[in-house]
């Protein structure tokens, strides 16, 4: 059956808290999120893997708490006492080691906005103790920050991650077609993205609905 619209429409990529959803794999951050007025010494390391939904929670607490995000390597450029008189994410946060001005700028990001009374947020890949930063104050203040892990989403996670990504692009999928991805997609967010990008795109150019059938071509091409 073709679909009734023929043209492509854009994806609402939602970001708020509504549209995060909670499962085991992520309820402990989530809790660490919402609970951040008791971050200890005002702050926090997110750590996950790419697409475990790091920034999507970022953007969550830079709503609760007015905070500027700002990406790591934007560091050395950025006019650090304005951006100290508030709430901060850091993005992508180990992009910044061995790069002088942006460890220096971080260092002096930290203390001042934690003495202001302040609250940091720095998201990672991997641990604080692994960044190889270089700046041995910078260092040491990073390594005594707090940690919560972002796990790979369970099926659970992923299922409502797929569902909310086919509805950011005004999409209908067939029962049956979330329920196969969950079984035959990498377990990543990342991907999730990709697979439900790749069903819109075929979907259009085949003229056809999106469904069970369809989803194993689509999986197919792009893990083959």
């Amino acid at each position: 059956m073709a679909r009734q619209l023929t043209f492509d429409l854009p994806a609402r990529t939602a970001l708020g808290r509504e549209e995060f959803f909670v499962s085991p794999a992520n309820a402990t951050a989530v809790a660490m999120i919402e609970n951040w007025a008791n971050w200890p010494s005002h702050k926090l390391a997110l750590i996950g893997p790419s697409g475990a939904g790091k920034t999507h929670l970022a953007h969550v607490w830079a709503e609760l708490s007015g905070a500027v995000i700002v990406p790591a390597r934007s560091l050395p450029t950025l006019d650090i006492p304005t951006l100290a008189r508030g709430n901060i994410v850091i993005e992508d946060a180990p992009v910044i080691a061995g790069n002088p001005q942006a460890e220096v700028a971080l260092f002096h990001l930290h203390n001042m906005a934690l003495a202001e009374g302040h609250s940091l947020l720095m998201t990672a890949h991997i641990a604080p103790s692994r960044w190889g930063l270089v700046l041995p104050d910078l260092k040491s203040r990073v390594e005594g920050t707090s940690a919560v892990i972002v796990e790979s989403p369970d099926d659970q996670l992923l299922s409502a991650v797929l569902m909310k990504l086919f509805t950011d692009r005004q999409l209908s999928p067939t029962p049956d077609t979330i329920p196969y991805l969950v079984r035959h997609i990498d377990r990543s967010f990342d991907m999730a993205r990709r697979v439900v990008a790749a069903l819109d795109d075929a979907a259009l150019e085949k003229g056809r609905e999106i469904n069970r059938n369809l989803a194993a071509e689509v999986v197919g091409g792009l893990i083959g």
